[in-house]
């Protein structure tokens, strides 16, 4: 009875059957992932210490998103969800078979490891441009905000509590350990994948376009749409502006506030922990306020942590400010993405999705390489100061807009 009641509470029946076999191959991928996160760069640096190769390593695995991320979104719309997502994830435990296998015999080394990073990210960008695509087709829109904080609550303690964990822990009894318990990680969740009642097929039914010209009628419609466009806008900048002082977050952390290499670590396990409060609270937030004014709470709190992060130089006040802007950051996630899945029709959910993906690699990429330049020329604090300026500057020009995106499902697109 006690289970009933539990699981009733955090997957009401009202999101169905289908989304709770989704969910539960989310939360078991994610853990898997987590593990990868943590093993991944042990592997690496176990092959090498040459710095070049080691974070090639890391671009090997992003750069696929910038290389296929709109094809991916636009098989997404022209094949089977379902199935599209049981390849690609049973894609990628192959390729980790391989090279556990490698590994376990001794043959592994850094070339080896490279090409399994960027067939492992290209995989995964066709996982994550379709995995997007299936909840708005097994809840109701009213539900999606609920729905994503689910899906975000397992990303958060697979991916960024326990998976690291279990991965190190793992990789230190054995190197090959990690990336065989992530293997029955991945095939779980196809199975789970696979119980999903979706109908057969592709969304759209016969398809008689190019690839090239459903990308195009994706990117179309988006710019056709003013809520939907200016919020990839805010997506690109804000994500500009995080991660120019996140790319130097650790120089900070050690040289700034004094913070030694154990207590990093605790950095990301308090945002971690900010953010399964966000998620957990998210459905009661969604109730009780107004949308815009959610959106421009969140946006708000991103505005005064950078601030509050330029002018800290005390442990005891970063801890503190992590967990704040795990909380406020994961509702950001959840509430844009569930904002966006609203507005978009069903049979482009996953060109306009990996649109903003995109928007999001990219956006991290420029300020990654901003952050860098920044510091360097103004020192550590000058990436915050960089950070606040730009971020408070977009949410200015956008405050009023924010009216219209948070009820962008409202809004008819000029290709409508």
């Amino acid at each position: 009875m006690l289970v009933s009641a539990l699981v009733e509470t955090v997957f009401p029946a009202r999101l169905g059957t289908g989304f709770r076999w989704l969910v539960g191959s989310s939360w078991v991928t994610n853990l898997g992932d987590g593990m990868l996160i943590a093993a991944g760069p042990l592997l690496v640096a176990s092959q090498t210490r040459n710095p070049i190769l080691v974070s090639a390593a890391m671009l090997f695995l992003q750069l696929p998103w910038l290389l296929f991320g709109l094809f991916a979104g636009a098989y997404a719309d022209r094949l089977d969800r379902r199935l599209v997502m049981m390849v690609a994830n049973s894609v990628r435990g192959l390729v980790l078979a391989g090279l556990c296998t490698v590994v376990a015999t001794g043959h592994v080394d850094i070339a080896i490891v490279l090409v399994a990073m960027f067939a492992l990210g290209t995989a995964e960008t066709f996982v994550d441009a379709t995995a997007g695509t299936l909840t708005p087709m097994l809840v109701q829109k009213s539900d999606l905000g609920l729905a994503n904080s689910r899906l975000m609550t397992g990303m958060i303690t697979g991916n960024q509590l326990v998976g690291p964990a279990v991965g190190a822990l793992l990789f230190s009894v054995g190197m090959a350990w990690p990336f065989a318990v992530t293997v029955v990680c991945i095939a779980v969740g196809v199975v789970l994948v696979s119980r999903i009642g979706t109908a057969p097929g592709a969304v759209r039914g016969h398809v008689d376009t190019h690839v090239r010209q459903d990308i195009a009628d994706g990117v179309r419609w988006l710019m056709g749409n003013p809520p939907v466009r200016t919020l990839a806008i805010i997506i690109v900048v804000f994500n500009i502006t995080w991660a120019a002082p996140w790319s130097v977050l650790v120089l900070w952390a050690l040289d700034r506030v004094g913070i030694d290499e154990a207590g990093f670590g605790l950095l990301t396990t308090a945002a971690a922990l900010g953010g399964l409060l966000g998620t957990f609270a998210y459905g009661r937030l969604e109730k009780a306020v107004p949308l815009a004014t959610l959106m421009r709470a969140v946006l708000l709190a991103e505005v005064l942590f950078h601030l509050a992060m330029a002018l800290t130089t005390s442990p005891w006040t970063a801890y503190p400010l992590m967990f704040f802007f795990g909380a406020y950051a994961f509702v950001w996630g959840t509430l844009s993405q569930a904002v966006r899945q609203r507005a978009v029709p069903s049979e482009l959910q996953g060109r306009v999705g990996s649109v903003y993906m995109i928007c999001v690699m990219g956006g991290m990429l420029v300020g990654s390489v901003l952050g860098g330049a920044l510091a360097r020329v103004g020192g550590l604090t000058a990436p915050w100061w960089f950070a606040f300026v730009g971020a408070g500057l977009t949410l200015a020009l956008v405050w009023r807009s924010l009216a219209h995106i948070a009820h962008a499902d409202e809004t008819v697109s000029v290709d409508d």
